[in-house]
């Protein structure tokens, strides 16, 4: 990715480039480590993050680079392939639990590899917990393909199934709306990063289900298995 410096606030240590690749964080997936590239210089991205004026990269060095500059950032492509992964099997998870009890999310994390949903489950029995993981990995391993299509923000209103969460999280500003379609098991408003096939997930297994108060479960669960 070949990019800009548009901005430069020493005091925090970041720069603001005219473009990047790197995921500033949000819904759940954590923001985007790499490298920016500066000649035969090497600076490393520590965090990032976006605001109003667009998108910060914390950098690892003993002086930034100024403005006008000519960065070629790299993501750490393992690291956020992983995170892909974990992301597209909380949407596995989330579609299957969708279609068996239609119950709302009302919160999610997730790091490299392991994730947890928050579920308004009151109808929840322990013995729903092998089904439910049976039931994603066979999902999973159907190679639906994950499909990405952009919405004007009055269409998707339109579609309440688009909001998954017990609250929508959709800014009001947001004039349009990325979807994420596994196509066939889950298709949701989402702004992270996904693989283009569940077969590059892999499987899961649930490692943990907690209760958090009358009606809510959170499932836990990990990436298994290795992906070719």
């Amino acid at each position: 990715m070949a990019a800009k410096v548009v901005d430069v606030d020493a005091d925090d240590g970041r720069v603001l480039l005219d473009r990047t690749v790197f995921y500033p964080g949000g819904g759940g997936q954590p923001y985007d480590t790499g490298v920016l590239r500066i000649g035969d210089d090497q600076l490393e991205v520590t965090r990032v993050t976006s605001d109003g004026h667009g998108v910060w990269h914390w950098v690892d060095g003993s002086s930034l680079p100024s403005v006008g500059t000519g960065v070629i950032g790299a993501v750490d492509w393992e690291r956020r392939y992983v995170l892909m992964r974990t992301h597209t099997a909380m949407h596995a998870m989330c579609g299957v639990v969708w279609d068996r009890f239609k119950s709302p999310v009302t919160g999610g994390d997730m790091r490299e590899g392991v994730g947890r949903l928050d579920f308004e489950l009151p109808q929840w029995d322990p013995e729903d917990r092998d089904p439910i993981e049976s039931e994603v990995n066979r999902q999973l391993g159907l190679a639906l393909p994950i499909e990405v299509e952009f919405l004007p923000r009055a269409e998707a209103d339109l579609d309440p199934s688009l909001i998954r969460t017990k609250v929508s999280l959709l800014p009001s500003s947001l004039r349009e709306v990325r979807v994420i379609d596994i196509v066939g098991l889950d298709r949701q408003a989402d702004g992270g990063t996904h693989v283009s096939s569940t077969t590059e997930v892999g499987s899961i297994e649930i490692t943990k289900v907690e209760s958090k108060g009358k009606g809510f479960r959170r499932i836990r669960f990990q990436l298994t298995g290795e992906v070719e």
